[in-house]
């Protein structure tokens, strides 16, 4: 196990310098004037120059990659002279509506999807089956937008006409500040959230889960005598569940980096605001330091679900 964790660590950090490669050529190399982009439309010439020198944009461009993978070792993103802050501390401060965000959204469409998914399995054909195909289809079909929108007018607007604030329209509250308040304002978000991606946990749940039914040593726990709850959720369930891991491991590792359109629609000040305030403001750092720390999220993700391989089938050993 040591040996694997060692070996897929440094593939991470490979993937990691390759990505911080790309992220250089296509924001430092690739562009006419890379200062006059990072300092904003408004920088005066001084301040061109001033950036050109801290990020060593006028030396050599081995010694600007040089420079820059320095700062990334050391924490340092950039500065956004859009915002007068680092970047770094920009990230970190919407970092946790982000992850409160994805992580609570995640238990929710985890639980409906499996739920959904093994009950179709079970009764392959029958009105359990049929069923969850529907709603399968119609989480597929429903845009992002839409369910939150749809949320917002009958559980907010609606219920507010008729004097029942239960849901806020939109907002953040941090969990150390208020627990309660945290909750209520991400509820319908992550409603929002595992609406649309059940669906899909549901639809891959079950068909994973058939062909595992199938194999030869459930016919065998169940010629034992095994309760059926057992075989299933003991025996087919942990070897069925492979599939979902990896996707769980990129769906979450995706959302970390921002989950713009959510964000949007319930005004939540996350890295997914954050990254289309910057485009439309054009603050180039804040997008480096975006792209940097979504790519990062993606890779550890990425290792997680390999680690989960080997916990959840027994027949995956890391050599």
């Amino acid at each position: 196990m040591a040996c694997f964790l060692v070996r897929r660590g440094l593939f991470c950090l490979l993937v990691m310098w390759i990505v911080s490669g790309a992220v250089f050529l296509l924001f430092f190399v690739a562009p006419h004037d890379p200062g006059r982009l990072i300092a904003g439309r408004l920088a005066t010439p001084q301040t061109v120059a001033l950036v050109n020198h801290r990020l060593g944009l006028d030396r050599p461009l081995p010694d600007q990659y040089a420079s820059f993978v320095w700062r990334l070792l050391h924490g340092d993103l950039g500065y956004s002279y859009y915002s007068s802050a680092p970047v770094g501390q920009l990230l970190a401060s919407r970092l946790p509506v982000t992850a409160s965000l994805a992580l609570g959204g995640a238990v929710l469409w985890l639980a409906a999807g499996i739920g959904v998914g093994v009950a179709a399995a079970r009764r392959p054909r029958s009105l359990v089956d049929r069923g969850g195909a529907v709603l399968m289809l119609g989480g597929l079909s429903m845009p992002t937008f839409l369910v939150g929108l749809l949320l917002l007018y009958f559980l907010f607007f609606r219920l507010h006409l008729a004097g029942i604030t239960v849901f806020p329209p939109g907002g953040y509250v941090a969990l150390t500040q208020d627990p309660a308040g945290w909750a209520q304002h991400l509820v319908l978000p992550w409603v929002t959230l595992a609406a649309v991606t059940a669906a899909t946990y549901s639809r891959l749940t079950r068909s994973s889960l058939l062909e595992v039914l199938g194999e030869d040593y459930i016919r065998t726990a169940r010629s034992k005598g095994l309760s059926e709850d057992r075989v299933v959720y003991r025996h087919g369930l942990r070897s069925a569940l492979t599939p979902v891991v990896t996707l769980l491991g990129i769906d979450v590792g995706t959302l970390l980096g921002g989950v713009i359109v959510t964000e949007q629609v319930f005004g939540l000040p996350g890295l997914g605001q954050l990254a289309w305030q910057s485009v439309t403001t054009q603050d180039l750092p804040v997008i480096i330091g975006t792209v940097l720390v979504a790519s990062a999220f993606i890779v550890v993700a990425n290792l997680l679900v390999d680690l989960g391989y080997a916990l959840l089938d027994p027949r995956v050993r890391p050599s």
